[in-house]
């Protein structure tokens, strides 16, 4: 372990660590560096030097969205990451123009919009987002190292550090004022609330058995496309096959292939080309069929929705606070992962600001406040999920098929109503709260369609349209 972690044992250092290096604790970490003297940010995995892929986040190897929020926390966390990624020639979207979309009702409108980020791909990101926090003073990184339980004072009632191991290596005993838990969906903290007397917390999971496969190849010579990411939405109840075709650096092709209900797509070649083509619309197949495959077919599996409920819990102990998949994890499909995890961070951040002097009660304090935060990317996936009959987990209730309803008008909207499609995609990249699509101007837009729909022609475009510049974006 590096000398400078020894002088970190003692209890009087303001020390603050990190579980897990994904992108919640690349974020988190680098947000701490504001509020304690110095940061540990420890992981399981031994880091690859460059982009490459992992054994901790085997996602990675499919197709992710850093949605439009989640892309202004990380260069406020990170101010001129957008540049460095300008420089190295990573792609850039305009979420408005450059984003072909057939959703359930039919292709979406294509206009210019500010809903601008980089697209690349999460070992891009991960890579890139990890060198600037490395490059962070006071901040100290431990690779391949197990975390064996909490360090709690004598009655338990407070986290003051972490007992770790680096390979076959001694226990050490690591202290901190504050433990950030963001290893993911297999973290362990419910076992060790347990071993410390407390109580672990109770659990919901919706699981619509969503399954993935993914494919990287070459674009093709002379390959031209307008979108820069094709996506094809299943169809409830019948179609219940999708996918996304992403463009991303180094001139390569992304394709992400899902089924729901346990129609998960082959891995073999043939298979997994039939499957592209079997979708809503050929333009996925006809874009790879011929396209030079440099990788192996990668399956997913592990998609549900599952919310650790830590902010019920009557008793929880000072000196720890949980976020990202460690808490509340989605289906991984609508998207939400990353950018609900950069909202969580933007919290904690801010929640340490307002409590600089006295924290009694901060970390049931913070539990509760994310989790009200946590509410909306949780109603939006598995409302989603609760349109398929094989869900398990729960069923819809009343509000949830009203919603569906209404949704469903809202879609049908946005298909021809360009500021109806403008609110609807801000909503998805979580600049508004879905309670933006209850604005009376398209509640009654809606009521119109409801009441009069001789009047409105509902004709789904049978192939994507674009509908020019849109100034109000």
């Amino acid at each position: 372990m590096p000398e400078r972690n020894q002088e970190l044992n003692g209890t009087t250092a303001q020390h603050a660590i990190v579980l897990g290096a994904g992108m919640a604790g690349l974020m988190a970490a680098k947000a701490l560096l504001s509020h304690f003297q110095h940061v540990t940010l420890i992981e399981r995995d031994t880091l690859p030097s460059e982009p490459d892929f992992r054994r901790g986040v085997p996602q990675a190897k499919h197709g992710h969205v850093l949605l439009f929020t989640g892309y202004q926390i990380i260069e406020q966390l990170f101010p001129g990451i957008h540049d460095e990624m300008t420089a190295a020639n990573i792609p850039q979207i305009d979420w408005g123009q450059e984003c072909t979309w057939l959703s359930i009702w039919g292709w979406l409108p294509q206009f210019k919009s500010h809903l601008k980020t980089h697209i690349c791909s999460r070992i891009q990101l991960e890579w890139m987002v990890r060198q600037r926090l490395m490059a962070s003073q006071n901040f100290t990184l431990l690779e391949h190292c197990q975390i064996d339980r909490l360090l709690t004072d004598e009655a338990g009632s407070k986290v003051t550090g972490v007992a770790i191991h680096q390979q076959d290596g001694p226990e050490t005993q690591l202290k901190a004022n504050l433990v950030v838990d963001t290893s993911g969906r297999n973290s362990l903290l419910p076992k060790w609330l347990q071993q410390t007397g407390h109580t672990a917390p109770t659990e919901t999971a919706i699981n619509s058995f969503l399954g993935y496969a993914s494919r990287w190849y070459e674009r093709p010579t002379g390959f031209e496309a307008k979108w820069k990411l094709l996506a094809i939405m299943a169809k409830p109840p019948e179609m219940k096959r999708g996918g996304m075709l992403f463009a991303l650096e180094g001139d390569r092709l992304l394709l992400t292939l899902s089924g729901v209900n346990h129609d998960y797509p082959p891995t073999d070649d043939a298979g997994f080309l039939e499957f592209a083509r079997s979708l809503r619309s050929p333009m996925i197949y006809e874009a790879i069929k011929d396209a030079k495959p440099i990788s192996p077919i990668y399956p997913y599996h592990r998609t549900d929705n599952c919310w650790r409920h830590y902010e019920t819990l009557d008793r929880f102990p000072e000196g720890i606070v949980v976020l990202g998949d460690a808490v509340c994890s989605f289906n991984p499909i609508y998207g939400q992962g990353m950018s609900t995890a950069a909202l969580s961070v933007q919290l904690l951040d801010r929640m340490l600001k307002d409590y600089q002097r006295d924290r009694v009660g901060f970390s049931q304090k913070f539990q509760r406040k994310l989790a009200q935060m946590l509410k909306d990317p949780w109603l939006m996936a598995t409302s989603e999920d609760f349109r398929w009959e094989g869900t398990e987990g729960g069923k819809p209730n009343l509000m949830t098929r009203l919603m569906h309803g209404y949704m469903d008008q809202v879609a049908k909207l946005a298909l021809f109503d360009g500021d109806v499609y403008q609110t609807f995609a801000e909503v998805i990249h979580m600049v508004h709260s879905p309670s933006a699509l209850m604005r009376p101007k398209i509640v009654m837009q809606v009521l119109q369609m409801m009441l009069q729909p001789d009047k409105v022609h509902l004709a789904a475009p049978q192939t994507p349209l674009e509908v020019g510049d849109k100034a109000s974006c």
